[in-house]
């Protein structure tokens, strides 16, 4: 019900019916809703709502901003390299049938598209709340952030153990070499050091995880030796 809510109030400050608004609900609740999410759910969504309205100081634009933190995983395929894009045409295509402004929708489609690489310029505030509250996991509590790294993995299961600690690894690494993580002064005044943290001790996790494969490895292939 708040997730509606949310939704709602957003919607409604564009005129948009009644009916029209629960429509589109339930296309987003479908889409996050799909057995293969276990992390890019519909709680991952509330949470990145939650955080744009702790930081809604900072945007110009609000209401494309929350609309945009709706759509930016709408699509989440982790087989595919184009899950921004297709989110963005998504959010076109509702928001378009909804009657929302072209400007309006043209200034979400620009912040999905930023969630790819989570780059914002200097200036741009929209994106900055955007990628500030997408990231906000990363500064959870220790055993939340143990939560989200297992259901990261889960949505990575096709993946093998070591392909996955490889890939995993660099990506975490490359937020720890930012200067920032994150942009906004109120976050990075309160989650930065929690956020750079939680990432150095999922890399300390992957690399035991890693030498316990070889050991395992190593084991197996002196029983087959025999």
């Amino acid at each position: 019900m708040q997730l509606f809510c949310h939704w709602q109030h957003t919607l409604q400050g564009f005129g948009v019916d009644g009916v029209a608004i629960e429509q589109g609900f339930t296309c987003l609740v479908e889409a996050y809703s799909t057995g293969d999410r276990y992390y890019h759910t519909l709680k991952h969504i509330h949470q990145v709502l939650s955080t744009v309205d702790t930081l809604q100081a900072y945007p110009q634009n609000l209401a494309a901003v929350k609309l945009a933190a709706w759509f930016h995983d709408i699509v989440y395929d982790t087989q595919a390299k184009d899950n921004e894009e297709r989110s963005a045409n998504s959010a076109c295509d509702l928001l378009s049938s909804l009657g929302i402004p072209t400007n309006t929708i043209d200034t979400v489609s620009r912040l999905i598209l930023n969630t790819k690489y989570h780059q914002a310029a200097a200036d741009d505030y929209n994106s900055q709340v955007l990628l500030d509250a997408d990231l906000a996991i990363l500064a959870a509590n220790p055993i939340q952030y143990q939560e989200y790294a297992y259901a990261i993995r889960q949505e990575y299961a096709w993946v093998s153990e070591a392909e996955y600690i490889a890939g995993r690894r660099q990506v975490l690494e490359r937020f720890l070499q930012r200067q920032r993580i994150y942009f906004t002064p109120l976050m990075f005044e309160v989650a930065e050091q929690s956020a750079r943290y939680n990432l150095q001790g999922e890399i300390q996790t992957l690399s035991d995880l890693k030498q316990k494969t070889r050991f395992i490895f190593r084991q197996n292939t002196q029983a087959y030796d025999i």
